[in-house]
């Protein structure tokens, strides 16, 4: 059995590097299924804190009168976060709002100069409410149009910014399945490929296929060589793989970062380290073993 193994082993690397060519090019197309694979499960977290960015932009705005005490507010706050379509509330005192006013605008002396011709604090206390799902909103907004809070609000904005609100929510749901379909034929597309390169590699040895039959060698020993060649070109598939993704993660980052503040790709790449390797691996392997079993198997037909 030893020796069987050795023998198979041994025919699996000989298949392996008497064509380079063919080699070269199973290998490749299985560096562009690996990258392809690796590329989807960093997409997925991208994709997601692209969502979420999107997202965090949809809310509504609760703004009260000058009259409204801040202990009023509080109160108010307190009984919208027990309504289960709120998924965060953030509260912007008079003071805070001017604060920011003046943070943001301080380049710009005519709007600055339009705040003093004003006088004091001409902005109002506000609620920024975000909800989970766009329809949420009117739950809300029906708790507010509610008795005895008509004396608290000056407005709510949330039919001004009903359309826009939508709008992204509908994009977020398009990006999703967007991804999806991609990643699905995208693998199948790399499925296939692959498939038929190494199917060239075992066309090109059919006659020595052929005489192993002839002179009765089991099915095992004539699959076992092909198997340990995809096996083989997995693996040093993985090798380069993996040296390109790093790079690649690496050379991005920076770039991608100065785009998206809190998007650290090369971050990701590190906290996520090993399991990218088992995909990889997993990716490289098993579509070089499934890929010769389903190929070879026509000529192991009597």
């Amino acid at each position: 059995m030893f020796i069987t193994l050795k023998r198979i082993f041994k025919l699996g690397w000989q298949n392996f590097s008497r064509d380079g060519g063919i080699a070269a090019a199973t290998c490749f197309i299985m560096v562009m299924a690996i990258l392809l694979a690796s590329f989807l499960f960093l997409s997925k977290d991208v994709s997601q804190f692209l969502i979420s960015s999107i997202q965090e932009k949809a809310d509504i705005s609760i703004y009260f009168k000058n009259s409204t005490l801040e202990e009023e507010i509080l109160n108010l706050e307190k009984e919208l976060t027990k309504i289960p379509e709120v998924k965060s509330i953030k509260y912007v005192s008079k003071e805070e709002a001017l604060e920011e006013f003046i943070k943001r605008h301080k380049d710009s002396p005519g709007l600055m100069e339009s705040l003093e011709e004003v006088g004091g604090n001409p902005f109002l206390a506000v609620l920024n409410i975000k909800a989970f799902e766009a329809s949420q909103y009117q739950a809300v907004v029906n708790f507010l149009q509610g008795p005895g809070f008509e004396n608290l609000i000056e407005k709510v904005d949330y039919y001004q910014r009903k359309p826009i609100i939508e709008r992204i929510f509908a994009l977020t749901v398009g990006m999703k399945k967007a991804g999806w379909i991609i990643s699905v034929v995208l693998a199948i597309i790399a499925i296939l490929v692959t498939f038929n390169t190494i199917r060239l590699a075992i066309l090109n040895q059919k006659e020595e296929i052929k005489i192993q039959r002839l002179v009765g060698a089991s099915n095992w020993f004539i699959r076992g060589p092909f198997l340990v060649q995809g096996m083989i070109s997995g693996f040093f598939a993985v090798l380069i793989s993996f040296l390109i993704f790093s790079f690649i993660c690496w050379f991005l980052s920076p770039k991608i970062e100065f785009l998206f503040s809190d998007l650290n790709i090369w971050k990701f790449f590190t906290g996520n380290f090993f399991t990218i390797i088992l995909i990889q691996l997993s990716t490289g392997i098993l579509l070089g073993i499934i890929s010769s079993t389903i190929a070879i198997r026509r000529y192991l037909k009597v």
